[in-house]
């Protein structure tokens, strides 16, 4: 079946037996997913230029592929551009984008942590201090649409994590401009620092700094290909959040879930771009079935870009939960009494939402929740954007000479089973009575204060 530009296919409880049960169902969806291009080389040569010759070749790169000839100095965005955009927005779109301001930061600040500190058996005491980065910067996608929501997800949840330097950077559309909402949500969230650039050389500048862009600690944000490939090889010189590929959806769903929402939902996700996958996974296939008839109807007079739709049959909704878990979505809606009961079960996913009513529609824009989630299957490993990636633990280490003497008796062993005498000899020094061997005392003052200069007699 094909309705617009989705893809529909169809799995029997047959087809899941033949896969394998759940895990096997959910590689099979996994496979409808497409894979990048292999820009690997291609977005290795744009950082080493960047790296080597700076704003010259970020203007570069800027004129090839944005079509846009400026200089240097207007990479970056004027504060007056910034109050023209505010100033310029509809009054629903303004508290719309209020709203979702403080609903993301409250929801953010829950994640940061405080200090701990802990007295161990030893004597000893660690500390676990949590400390934000110092700057941080947030890519902003253009292309087929602006998004100033992303501008509030990266910028508000690294205000909340307590930076100070964060900053914008966008690729300027066909105008040579950055969209004008997304410059007003810059503003709206405090960012001043807006650079008027794309691709996998601003990624580059943020991770390198030029003369004009400034390097910073942690870049985060959705973007295509080449921009999550600058990303991940960049990975050793600043922070990111992750490898953003194409977004997905699993539906699960009983039959008293309400097709027409699980269908609008469906093309809702298949709004963001191609390679998209939509899935809807059910126990009941009279449940799938009006499903299906729903997606047409509504699909039809829709621009939905290629995506890949699947529907599979399983045996009972624990098995569908145990699919979902195995696929790791980066959305996944549980629709129904049956799946509402099981959200507990559900530990794979980059955003759940629980409930007809919770379109993941809203998670996009005001509920509070991050809309940059893990892909790919990631949410098995990693999580949504939070103020954790902007923050970093430090340990600290106090101890006395009886804690250390302690101590010493316990690690120097074990340095000593790894060949590593130095380190033992470290610890063993700190032992009270202790051996000392080629210790050189010197003499007067700087041995403790035990002799007395002339002047203090």
């Amino acid at each position: 079946m094909r309705w617009c530009d989705l893809r529909v296919e169809r799995l029997t409880l047959e087809d899941l037996a033949r896969l394998g049960g759940p895990r096997g169902l959910a590689a099979e969806m996994r496979a409808r997913v497409p894979s990048g291009a292999d820009v690997e080389a291609d977005v290795r040569a744009i950082l080493a230029a960047v790296r080597e010759r700076g704003d010259d070749a970020l203007l570069e790169y800027t004129r090839r592929f944005d079509g846009l000839d400026i200089a240097p100095e207007q990479l970056l965005v004027s504060p007056q551009a910034l109050d023209e955009a505010m100033a310029g927005l509809s009054p629903e779109v303004y508290v719309g984008l209020e709203s979702a301001i403080a609903n993301v930061a409250q929801v953010a600040a829950t994640a940061v942590a405080d200090d701990v500190t802990l007295r161990l058996p030893q004597g000893q005491q660690v500390s676990l201090r949590e400390l934000p980065v110092e700057s941080a910067a947030v890519y902003v996608p253009g292309g087929r649409a602006p998004y100033p929501s992303t501008v509030l997800m990266g910028t508000v949840t690294a205000r909340a994590a307590g930076v100070l330097e964060v900053a914008v950077c966008s690729p300027p559309g066909p105008n040579g401009q950055i969209d004008a909402a997304v410059l007003a949500a810059c503003r709206m969230c405090g960012v001043s620092r807006v650079y008027r650039m794309g691709g996998a050389q601003a990624v580059a500048a943020l991770a390198y700094g030029t003369g004009v862009v400034a390097s910073v600690d942690v870049i985060v944000g959705p973007g295509n290909l080449y921009v999550q490939e600058a990303k991940r090889q960049l990975s050793g010189v600043v922070g990111i959040d992750g490898f953003a590929g194409p977004s997905d959806l699993l539906v699960l769903l009983d039959q008293e879930a309400d097709p027409y929402l699980a269908a609008l939902d469906m093309l809702a996700q298949a709004e963001h771009g191609p390679g998209t996958f939509v899935g809807a996974v059910s126990p009941s296939p009279a449940a799938l079935d009006v499903l299906a008839r729903q997606l047409e109807a509504l699909a039809t007079g829709h621009q939905v870009a290629p995506s890949a739709c699947l529907f599979a049959e399983v045996g009972e909704a624990r098995e569908a939960i145990a699919v979902a878990n195995a696929f790791a979505p980066e959305h996944l809606q549980l629709m129904g009494p049956e799946f509402e009961e099981l959200a507990a079960l559900v530990q794979s996913a980059g955003c759940l939402f629980v409930g007809s009513a919770a379109g993941t529609a809203f998670g996009d824009y005001a509920a509070g929740s991050n809309h940059v989630l893990p892909t790919a299957g990631a949410a098995r490993f990693s999580s949504g954007l939070s103020t954790r990636h902007f923050r970093r633990s430090m340990y600290e280490v106090r101890m006395d000479a009886d804690s250390a003497g302690r101590l010493a008796e316990l690690g120097a062993p074990v340095a000593l089973r790894e060949g590593f005498e130095l380190h033992a000899l470290s610890m063993r020094a700190r032992m009270v009575g202790a051996e000392q061997p080629g210790r050189i005392i010197p003499p007067g003052p700087a041995r403790g204060g035990a002799e007395e200069s002339e002047g203090e007699r």
